[in-house]
């Protein structure tokens, strides 16, 4: 009979991945985690470590790699960085007294969605795990940030947009049923997303009443209404399969998540992707980074908490009028007092991560120094509180905290009384607990820090009593402790020396004494760590009994420190307090760039003055030449009514601004070449997206549409979607316009609420100043050569274009090689060809024409017919 190839140990291995075969399997070998067979393949490339083998001799050898179990931490971090999950499998017994194979098992599950350690997340951005389901049309979606127990549902019957909002949430991971991979949705996702893990689960995961049981269950309660989202089926249904995943993969309970919180996507601003992206709210568009960003302006938050809530709340802009009026109002009473708020701001700088402290604490996944800082943050409460009871604003009501002040300043002295201040990061290299904090502990610490007086006490008496005076105690890692004499020494040896190793110029012995010393020590650092493990243990579970209150803490200083950075910004960067409008107008007095205008110098940004509203000024058609400042007065606009939703003040001298259910923007355009899209492809793609979804609450902001195809066509398609824009729903919706088609400003003869504005640009000979001042009228010219010259183009390139537009505009420039010249009437012609013809209406000179003094009735009716006919043959 043939032997079995596979070892024990290859068994076990083999047995445990099939449970888990999507996974990396970090599998525990004493000091090292080690992987095998494709695992290490895999592992080995990504980690950049050797890859070696098991059995190099046989003819299949088992490829393997391994990585140090202390610092096991940051290769799995680069391996969830690449999108992959990591099952840790640890040692389930001691070693020492297994017989034969080390019971292993699977304890976690690490995937993008489900960090929760500190040295792998990004403090200032959350980590969600998110569900999408379908039920009846309906489309529900759940997101769970296990390291700040954030858990929240929304769902709606607009599928596009429940498609937007997850782009929005940006998760790390998502799950779906495993009935859609690679087809519908998730395809979809797939193409938008294109870093998102999407992890398949079982469609029957998403049953609605063994969700809302397993929710019930965990909230101890006997139905979802208390949260507000019992009528939520769909949503439900993603919740109950999202929070089942995650408690089956960290293998545990999870207590510190407390409440489930639904939301309506009307509630907020909707900010599609493409408008997140082109106003660059959170990433800068040349390189992803911050800088340059709406958030790196707004952000002066002091905390991880603060950042995190900043950053959502450019995110989800507010819709409710009393919520923002609340912000803004908060905000004003920070700003009236900036000496107080230098005080509440240094003693956030004094406060912790607290939301993923508390996660850790709960998951058993926190360090000594987690306690630390929870101490050190829960010590500087009471002056917070005491310093904001000055204030009147129900968002800075201590009242939050005040109830639960006093247990967590209790729990603040425990932690004291326990833990050492300079306790090592790992609970496992001992030193943790305090002397005087439990009487065992102490005696054993007590016989650690006596050890040198002992051995030197010893090392004195042997010296005493052998009259070698060149004999040490000594003591290594890999012989223990020892008493070394050297070779020229040895005949005055005693006779109850043992030898224990023989060095070239040394002996080295050991005595009875002296190895009963060395077993009560090395039992001594066991029996230490182990009640430090437990005291620490002990610790955790008491502090995380009071996981509520430290949530409610990190709440409502997040909250806190959010507003008070606004109020910061509103300070440092001279905002003003906004109004919020009643009759749909925007109205901005000297209004700035918030983020452009930190990159210039003091006081030289060039303010300007908009009004948009329903009655006269709804879509302002924006001519000038580039680089003139058209874009730059497009985005300041969707910036400060985006930042008014915030609960922020503005960069203006006075701004009255009305709540808006939407702003979608139009501006550039990058080609997509992986899906065979091109510029106009995508920008007509936009477009239509804008035309079908804008309602007359909306605010559109357009820059140049059209100017990915020829100049007529695109031109057709400018004119037609500005008059659109001004009819649509019999309303119009406020509209900001930016174009080179300078016939554009026609449309204002056409279309009541449309106006004409333009760039202001001084000319001195044949080069230009531009002013960057936005002024009442179009123009109709585009200064191109002008530009072209200022961006470095050689002069010789510079003067054929001005031979070339002198000879269009003579009407003598040959546009086909040997073809007969072009010629225009003999009339001068402007930079750009014009599309309408400054010529009377055939109408108005008949009109000229008549004696309507001397027309019979019949003949007045019957030339009316006529000027009617005329008029609607040749009308645009």
């Amino acid at each position: 009979m043939q032997a079995d190839p596979l070892t024990p140990m290859m068994k076990q291995y083999l047995e445990i991945k099939r449970q888990y075969p999507d996974t990396i399997l970090f599998y525990r070998m004493g000091d090292f985690y080690e992987m095998f067979l494709e695992d290490a393949v895999l592992a080995s490339g990504i980690l950049d470590i050797a890859l070696t083998s098991r059995n190099k001799n046989d003819e299949n050898p088992v490829p393997m790699c391994g990585v140090p179990y202390r610092s096991a931490q940051s290769y799995i971090a680069r391996l969830i960085e690449k999108g992959h999950k990591v099952a840790v499998c640890e040692q389930t017994e001691d070693p020492a007294q297994a017989k034969g194979l080390v019971k292993r098992e699977v304890v976690r599950i690490i995937t993008p969605g489900m960090v929760v350690e500190e040295g792998l997340l990004d403090q200032s951005i959350h980590n969600f795990i998110a569900a999408l389901w379908f039920e009846k049309q309906v489309a529900g979606v759940s997101i769970l940030d296990l390291s700040t127990a954030t858990f929240q549902v929304t769902e709606s019957a607009d599928l596009d947009a429940i498609l937007e909002e997850i782009q929005r949430i940006a998760p790390r991971e998502l799950l779906l049923s495993e009935k859609n991979r690679g087809q519908g949705v998730w395809k979809v996702l797939e193409e938008r997303i294109p870093d998102l893990l999407i992890s398949p689960i079982s469609e029957d995961r998403f049953s609605f009443s063994d969700a809302r049981d397993l929710l019930c269950r965990h909230f101890q309660t006997l139905s979802l209404e208390g949260f507000g989202c019992g009528h939520l089926h769909a949503g439900i249904a993603a919740a109950g399969a999202l929070f089942g995943y995650v408690e089956q993969t960290q293998k545990q309970s999870l207590n510190h998540i407390t409440r489930i919180v639904p939301y309506d996507l009307s509630g907020f601003l909707i900010l599609d992707e493409a408008t997140c992206r082109n106003l660059e709210l959170l990433k800068n568009l040349h390189y992803n980074g911050r800088q340059g960003t709406l958030l790196d302006v707004l952000d002066q938050t002091v905390s991880a908490m603060g950042a995190r809530l900043m950053r959502q709340w450019i995110r989800y802009p507010l819709r409710d009028r009393k919520a923002i009026c609340e912000r803004l109002d908060a905000v004003s009473e920070a700003v009236a007092q900036p000496s107080l708020r230098k005080s509440v701001r240094e003693q956030l700088k004094q406060i912790g991560d607290l939301e993923r402290i508390a996660a850790r604490i709960a998951l058993d996944r926190c360090s000594p120094r987690d306690f630390l800082s929870l101490k050190a943050s829960i010590l500087a409460l009471p002056e917070s509180v005491r310093l904001l009871r000055e204030f009147s604003s129900p968002l800075l009501d201590v009242a939050a905290i005040d109830g639960s002040l006093g247990a967590l300043l209790d729990m603040a002295g425990l932690i004291d009384r326990a833990i050492r201040e300079d306790a090592p990061p790992a609970l496992q290299e001992g030193g943790v607990i305090k002397a005087g904090y439990d009487p065992e502990l102490d005696e054993l610490i007590d016989m650690h820090l006596h050890t040198r007086d002992y051995l030197m006490e010893l090392e004195a008496r042997e010296k005493q009593g052998t009259s070698i005076n060149s004999l040490k105690v000594r003591y290594n890692k890999v012989f223990g402790y020892y008493i070394e004499i050297p070779k020229s020494q040895i005949q005055a040896v005693p006779a109850h020396y043992v030898r224990k190793q023989t060095l070239v110029n040394a002996e080295r012995y050991i005595t009875d004494e002296l190895k009963q010393f060395e077993l009560k020590i090395s039992g001594a650092q066991e029996r230490r760590i182990a009640i430090e493990t437990r005291l620490f243990q002990e610790l955790r579970e008491t502090v995380g009994a009071h996981i509520r209150e430290i949530q409610q803490a990190s709440a409502f200083l997040a909250r806190l420190d959010s507003l008070f950075a606004l109020a910061e910004a509103a300070d440092r960067y001279a905002y003003c307090k906004p109004e919020i409008g009643d009759v749909g107008e925007i109205h901005i007095d000297e209004g700035r760039h918030p983020v452009i205008e930190r990159f210039l110098p003091e006081g030289r940004f060039v303010p300007n003055s908009l009004v948009l509203d329903n009655t006269a000024n709804q879509v302002l058609i924006i001519t000038g030449p580039n680089m003139a400042g058209k874009s730059t007065i497009l985005r300041q606009t969707a910036l400060q009514v985006i930042m008014v939703h915030i609960g922020s003040w503005v960069p203006a001298r006075h701004a009255v601004i009305c709540l808006t259910d939407r702003i979608f923007t139009r501006i550039g355009a990058l080609d997509n070449i992986a899906s065979g899209q091109s510029t106009f492809l995508v920008e007509m793609q936009e477009t239509a997206n804008i035309l079908n979804n804008a309602t007359p609450k909306s605010l559109v902001i357009l820059d140049e549409i059209g100017r990915g195809t020829s100049t007529y066509d695109g031109f057709s398609i400018a004119w037609a979607v500005a008059g659109y824009l001004h009819d649509l729903r019999d309303a119009g919706v406020k509209t900001l316009f930016a174009t080179h088609y300078h016939e554009m400003t026609e449309l204002e003869r056409f279309k009541p609420r449309v106006k004409n504005f333009s760039i202001a640009v001084r000319e001195k000979k044949e080069t230009i100043v531009f002013l960057h001042k936005l002024l009442k009228g179009g123009t109709s010219r585009s200064y191109g050569i002008q530009v072209a010259k200022l961006a470095g183009i050689p002069e010789t390139v510079i003067q054929h274009a001005r031979s070339v537009l002198r000879d269009i505009e003579e009407g003598t420039h040959c546009f086909s090689g040997p073809a007969k010249p072009v010629k225009t009437a003999g009339k001068p012609v402007s930079e750009q060809i014009p599309f309408f013809e400054s010529v009377e209406h055939p109408a108005i000179g008949k009109l000229k024409a008549l004696d309507v003094m001397n027309m019979t009735p019949l003949e007045a009716l019957n030339c009316l017919h006529e000027l009617f006919m005329l008029v609607s043959e040749t009308s645009l």
